[in-house]
């Protein structure tokens, strides 16, 4: 069995780009073979938990048993050839991964059958691997259509890749994909092959280093922008524009927080695209948290408003203009080009080479935490008798330390941070609803309704006035609970 660490960068490309693809691609020799893959797993999905795929490949009668699992720029990979269509549960890592009891239960879950078109190129000194597939995923009576590119780094400086991709995303619209083909087949076989993405849970051991922490959170904020972008590139959908926004916003807030690490000359570009992706969505948004949170509820008050008919009708007309601005926005040069820069960045950056890079974490993340905790409870001091701007720095800071505490969760296991980051999300809700209720009247604004649509934003937003004493007795009650518990990070 041969064992290696796979180094790949998979790109989604529409069948009618793959040629204009090619056309850019440095010269070489091109092979095209058709693989029909199955992929394995048990009953109880045991490998799918286990972050981990199985397949059996067959191309030109010969058949490859291959396990991958991990992610980022590197995953590991374990081949051997066989002889049989079922999977050897003895080969590999496969008797650590499976439990006794489900070593003999692996079947078939979904089949991938594409024709690959390959080329061996080289390009700045490296020889990358560049495999173009059409075909489908097909798992029970569910099909689904594969058009990708993969880059795969032979031999080389792994920053080729992204080199060479950026080339490639010149000539034709490809899109960074973070999913796998495995991944692709078990979302379509769980009834969802194209849904909105939360971020993943960061995995972390106890001895990672604060390179590898910060790689694993900006990797899992990468991976929800790519997914949330791709289905918003094909319909308009409130969920992925949220974790799409969130995703961005998670990642720079880790710049933030590592900002002493990571900082190099391509920090503020970062920064910057970032923030540009993150607002390209604000107006949708926000028109989709006021349609949820004040429309829908006032359809049912007795009596409604009379003219609640006509400002829905606005709304709504608004609510489908921002949401075409954010799928352009998805479907952009400008995005492309983000998804490559900042993911080459964090994989291959030149901060990775500066000593604090590879340090323990914990003691990094102490203190980040500390910091981050100390400033929000000054800050949060008597919410009562804030302004609304000062309330809105204290949901920032708020937002800062949760997204902290998520990312820094794996270095001391689920139970501790569990109450602090309880505590945390019901001060941001709360703080989140005032600050709903303060951006509303310049969001309407913003829309130019006419006068009977106006008369009833004016009537639902003066009856949300209301609330804002209860939100902010709740949001400092919040506060003084977090600042009860004990730091997990001791």
């Amino acid at each position: 069995m041969s064992q290696l660490q796979e180094i790949e960068l998979k790109f989604l490309c529409a069948p009618e780009d793959l040629v204009r693809v090619l056309a850019a691609a440095p010269a070489g020799d091109d092979e095209s073979r058709e693989l029909i893959s199955v992929y394995f797993d048990t009953p109880d999905l045991d490998l799918q938990k286990a972050g981990a795929s199985l397949r059996v490949r067959e191309s030109k009668g010969q058949r490859v048993q291959t396990l991958k699992r991990g992610d980022g720029l590197a995953r590991e990979e374990h081949e051997t050839p066989i002889s049989s269509d079922a999977p050897d549960p003895a080969l590999g890592p496969l008797p650590d991964l499976l439990p006794a009891r489900a070593r003999g239960s692996l079947k078939p879950a979904f089949h991938v059958r594409v024709t690959r078109r390959q080329r061996l190129v080289r390009f700045d000194g490296a020889e990358i691997e560049m495999a173009l597939d059409q075909g489908e995923v097909r798992g029970g009576k569910e099909v689904s259509p594969i058009s990708e590119l993969e880059l795969e780094l032979k031999s080389g400086d792994p920053a080729a890749l992204f080199g060479l991709a950026r080339e490639l995303s010149h000539a034709a619209p490809i899109y960074l994909s973070f999913a796998s083909k495995a991944q692709r087949g078990q979302a379509l076989v769980a009834g969802c092959p194209l849904h909105a993405h939360r971020r993943a849970r960061v995995a972390l051991g106890k001895d990672a280093t604060v390179a590898e922490v910060f790689q694993a959170i900006a990797r899992s904020a990468l991976e929800s922008i790519a997914a949330n972008a791709e289905v918003l590139r094909q319909r308009a959908d409130a969920e992925a524009v949220h974790q799409l926004r969130v995703g961005a916003r998670a990642l720079r807030s880790a710049l933030s927080t590592f900002r002493e690490v990571v900082e190099d000359e391509a920090f503020e570009r970062v920064k910057s695209e970032l923030r540009w992706l993150a607002k390209a969505c604000d107006d949708a948004r926000n028109l989709d948290v006021f349609a949820d949170e004040t429309l829908l509820p006032a359809a049912k008050l007795d009596p409604a408003p009379p003219a609640l008919p006509a400002l829905v009708a606005e709304v709504q007309a608004a609510r489908e203009h921002a949401a075409a601005d954010v799928a352009q926005a998805a479907a952009s040069a400008r995005f492309r080009d983000l998804l490559i820069e900042v993911t080459g960045w964090v994989d291959t950056g030149p901060w990775l080479s500066r000593p604090p890079a590879g340090e323990p974490a914990r003691p990094f993340a102490a203190k980040a935490l500390q910091k981050r905790r100390r400033k929000l409870l000054k800050d949060g001091r008597d919410l009562a008798g804030l302004s609304d701007e000062d309330r809105h720095q204290v949901r920032i800071d708020a937002k800062k330390l949760r997204y902290a505490a998520e990312g820094f969760q794996g270095l001391y296991g689920r139970k501790g941070p569990g109450d602090f980051i309880k505590a945390l999300k019901s001060m941001q809700d709360e703080l989140g609803a005032l600050n709903d209720l303060a951006t509303a009247e310049t969001l309407l604004n913003s829309l130019g309704l006419t006068p009977e649509a106006a008369f009833a934003a004016g009537e639902l937003v003066g009856r949300k006035t209301t609330d804002k004493k209860r939100h902010i007795a709740k949001a400092a009650k919040a506060l003084d609970r977090l600042a009860d518990i004990a730091p997990f990070w001791g």
